[in-house]
């Protein structure tokens, strides 16, 4: 199995039986029909400036930003 990572999986896999296929076959298709990501990064990133502009109207205001 130490010849490429490639060939290690091809070899477990012909070691599963058809169910045990089955799953990792929906597992796969689980985590490629995920909502995109790109939806939860612009999610965070809405999130995180929300808090950077309000971060800087307390300074504006005489607040310290302490990190």
């Amino acid at each position: 199995m130490k010849h490429s990572p490639k060939l290690a999986i091809l070899q477990s896999l012909d070691a599963m039986d058809q169910l045990q296929m089955e799953e990792v076959m929906l597992y796969i298709k689980g985590l490629l029909n995920k909502p995109s990501q790109a939806n939860d990064y612009q999610s965070f990133k809405r999130e995180a400036m929300k808090e950077i502009r309000q971060a800087l109207r307390q300074e504006k205001k005489g607040y310290q930003i302490s990190i």
